[in-house]
């Protein structure tokens, strides 16, 4: 077991270079069938996870530059452990379900050589490692968008791609000075994060280095006001770009928040908590109105995407156990409930070739197996008990109610705005007369499309009602890492020291 991490990153990498000598019409079944090994691997993993073990699991140290303390380390604790799952899951769905024609072979080959660099960033350890697994994801995204999406494709890949680059840059620049004050404290250059968690750095230079990894990740996220790269990716992207993008990529940013900027930066992190707290406030409140404006199906989630982040980070600058595990819960199930909704948006538009909302109603009456599907995945996106997205948002209110309870009422009660531009969407598409001709032959979900979207329900109804799988492995983490954040609470001394936070357990 001590390669499986390594065997989860490069198997899809090697099977898209043997994916070139496979013939284009077995290409799909290829795709599919690796990626199922793929997640059956990280279900091994799982299985062989000790849950109650807040440390890193599965590690790996192979040395690439040892005089700079660059080196290939991978690790998976609570906090990554169904980040990675999903992206297995997500990954094996999203082909099932795929229904492109177009170039087929490049596709798929391009999704395997995607997830390899989305699990890089959630088992790397290193930073100079995270940093090349998390700038090489956005080659494949820009290709899928701007080889296979709608006519703005070109402008919408190369704004995704800008945004997050130049984000990047500036968070790369905190990595490498972070390492050089390694090396000026202790005498040795590492980019290890675990060595970089027993730093103590002074609170002006906390702020400096919080704003530097804030540009990566914010964008990521994407945070307002640095959002409007998200709805064109959205719309312009094939089915399958706005599945992975939704259920992994956004999750990427929020993951790199709980990471490094916790642990690394806890005074400031601290310090901004109002500051990203009214900025999440106005991304659930400002895109729940511009969602419920939308005359577009696929816009309609890809705002309720940005709302839906903003409840994540929230939950992480709750800065408490309660909050952070629900955070890292509600990444998950907003993985799974988004990349849902962008396959039934995909299904209905493989049909009619539009996605305004104006064009449907009553599609109830002739597609009944995709109008009770949809109804749960819904449900499960606007929250609704028993569902996996109700525990994820009440955890990140709960946690974030014990940092300020006059914004955590203010963000629950804005949370309704979700339920209702939800269903308004859902009302004029599924409900009422059917008015347009062309909706009246329309054929209900097939073998295929049923496939992919069964599973998707049964998680819902699943982790709704029995989240402890993936809260349990999460707390332990979680708890560790807040001690970590508690022992690192600086003092009058403004120098930069180190502390053993090697030892700090959590007791089971």
């Amino acid at each position: 077991m001590d390669y499986i991490l390594s065997i989860l990153i490069f198997f899809p990498f090697f099977a898209a270079f043997v994916g070139f000598l496979v013939n284009s019409n077995s290409i799909r079944v290829y795709g599919i069938i690796t990626t199922f090994i793929e997640f059956v691997i990280s279900i091994i993993m799982y299985i062989n996870f000790d849950s109650h073990n807040p440390n890193m699991q599965f590690l790996q140290n192979i040395p690439i530059i040892p005089s700079y303390g660059i080196n290939y380390i991978v690790g998976i604790d609570g906090i990554s452990l169904f980040l990675v799952i999903m992206t297995t899951f997500m990954t094996m769905v999203s082909l099932i379900a795929l229904s492109e024609r177009k170039s087929l072979k490049n596709l798929i080959i391009t999704v395997l050589f995607l997830e390899m660099t989305m699990i890089g960033v959630f088992v790397a350890l290193d930073a100079v490692i995270f940093y090349l697994f998390w700038e090489l994801s956005l080659i494949p995204m820009l290709y899928i968008i701007g080889a296979w999406g709608g006519k703005l494709r070109i402008y919408a890949s190369i704004k995704f791609f800008l945004y997050t680059f130049f984000g990047s840059l500036i968070m790369l620049v905190g990595m490498l000075y972070l390492g050089y004050i390694y090396y000026q404290t202790t005498g040795n250059w590492s980019f290890n994060i675990q060595d970089w968690n027993m730093l103590i750095l002074p609170f002006d230079l906390q702020l400096w280095l919080f704003i530097a990894f804030f540009a990566g990740f914010a964008v990521k996220v994407p945070m307002f006001p640095f959002h409007t790269w998200l709805p064109y990716a959205h719309g312009q992207a094939p089915t399958i770009g706005s599945v992975i993008l939704a259920a992994v990529l956004l999750k990427m940013g929020t993951y790199g928040f709980v990471r490094f900027s916790l642990p690394l930066f806890p005074d400031a992190s601290s310090f901004f908590v109002i500051p990203i707290a009214i900025l999440a406030l106005i991304a659930i409140i400002y895109t729940a109105m511009v969602a419920y404006a939308q005359e577009d199906m696929k816009q309609v989630i890809a705002y309720s995407s940005v709302s839906h982040m903003g409840v994540i980070i929230l939950g992480i600058f709750a800065l408490n156990v309660e909050g952070i595990s629900g955070s890292i819960f509600l990444m998950i199930s907003h993985g799974i409930v988004s990349g849902g909704l962008f396959l039934l948006v995909g299904v209905i538009y493989e049909r009619r070739h539009t996605k305004l909302i104006s064009e449907f109603g009553g599609l109830a009456t002739v597609m009944p197996k995709y109008a009770t599907i949809f109804a749960f995945i819904l449900m499960g996106s606007i929250g609704l008990p028993l569902t996996i997205g109700f525990i994820g948002e009440f955890l990140s209110l709960l946690g974030f109610f014990r940092t300020s309870p006059t914004l955590a009422l203010l963000a629950g009660l804005t949370i309704i705005l979700g339920a209702v531009y939800m269903l308004v969407m859902y009302k004029k598409s599924f409900f009422g007369e059917i008015t347009k001709e062309e909706n009246k032959k329309l054929i209900d979900l097939n073998k295929k499309e049923l496939t992919a979207l069964i599973p998707l329900v049964a998680l819902i109804i699943f982790f709704g009602v029995y989240p402890k799988p993936i809260l349990e492995p999460a707390n332990y983490a979680v708890s560790k890492m807040v001690k970590i954040m508690h022992a690192k609470v600086l003092d009058d001394d403004t120098a930069v020291k180190i502390v053993n936070v090697n030892s700090i357990g959590v007791q089971k």
